[in-house]
């Protein structure tokens, strides 16, 4: 009986220690991806295309309001200008991490030069990473124009 008690109280102890050490690294790894999320954007303003075509996974996906595309087209279409993103505001971001794989929703006013006219529109943007060899990669881009924002 009193090595049940013993148990009892260890387990009791030592489980929340665990459950607050694994919130800790979940909330580092989403740090991670929230600071690689805005890094993005800025690698996308400054149109570094050769520093984007190394965070996108190969077979990445990217749907905009006019199509979707791959990873190829993606770099194409920002080394052309014929999507140039300016500048996102940030205003809400949430990052769900689900094995090696983490979903980010940033909630962002997008300044874009989109053939040849300036355009700022309310997206909630959906990015999916995978972490593969220990290194993050975004996987799909994804923009949803929000109504009455």
């Amino acid at each position: 009986m009193k090595q049940v008690l013993f148990f009892t109280i260890l387990l009791s102890a030592i489980l929340p220690v665990h459950a607050s050490a694994q919130d800790k690294i979940s909330t580092s790894i989403e740090q991670e991806i929230i600071n690689l999320s805005r890094q993005k954007w800025l690698w996308m303003a400054d149109k570094k295309a050769d520093t984007l075509a190394a965070l996108f996974h190969e077979k990445s996906m990217f749907v905009h309001m006019g199509g979707s595309w791959g990873k190829e087209q993606e770099i194409n279409v920002i080394k052309s200008g014929g999507i140039h993103y300016k500048k996102a505001d940030i205003h809400e971001v949430s990052v769900k991490i689900i094995g090696n794989t983490a979903i980010l929703l940033n909630r962002i006013t997008l300044l874009a030069v989109v053939g040849g006219n300036e355009v700022t529109n309310p997206f909630m943007v959906t990015e999916v990473y995978i972490k593969e060899s220990g290194k993050w990669l975004l996987g799909s881009l994804s923009f949803t124009r929000l109504i009455g924002q």
